[in-house]
């Protein structure tokens, strides 16, 4: 069983900065290609954030771009999203995901959800102005 867990998210003011952090519990023994972080506001459909290869490379939706930075650590199981500069906008559920191994046409924010096989429970960002 793969078991994420999600971490990090809570209540800060516009232009502070959060890191959210994506474990994956101890027992898997990593092979995912692709690692990503959704999030989703009420009232609106889930939207890719970033995205992360095991090979390091990385990609983002333009709403974060130079905003936010992920990063994977596979000796420690962890997935984490650095959020810098947060508008109220980012005020929204968030969501690791990870695959299971098979490399996809494409890892990038506007991979589809449904490429993702193992999901987190959610951390909640609120952003106050």
């Amino acid at each position: 069983q793969v078991h994420l867990v999600e971490s990090g998210g809570e209540s800060v003011q516009a232009g502070e900065s959060l890191r959210l952090s994506c474990t994956v519990n101890s027992q898997y023994s990593w092979k995912s290609y692709c690692m990503a972080w959704f999030r989703q506001a009420p009232g609106k459909e889930r939207e890719g954030v970033a995205t992360i290869t095991k090979f390091g490379a990385t990609n983002y939706a333009e709403f974060v771009k130079g905003r936010f930075t992920i990063s994977h650590d596979s000796a420690k199981n962890i997935i984490d999203l650095q959020m810098n500069d947060l508008e109220p906008e980012d005020t929204a559920t968030y969501y690791c995901a990870i695959d299971n191994g098979q490399v996809p046409a494409t890892c990038s924010s506007r991979t589809v959800q449904g490429w993702f096989n193992y999901w987190g429970q959610g951390t909640q960002v609120t952003v106050s102005s």
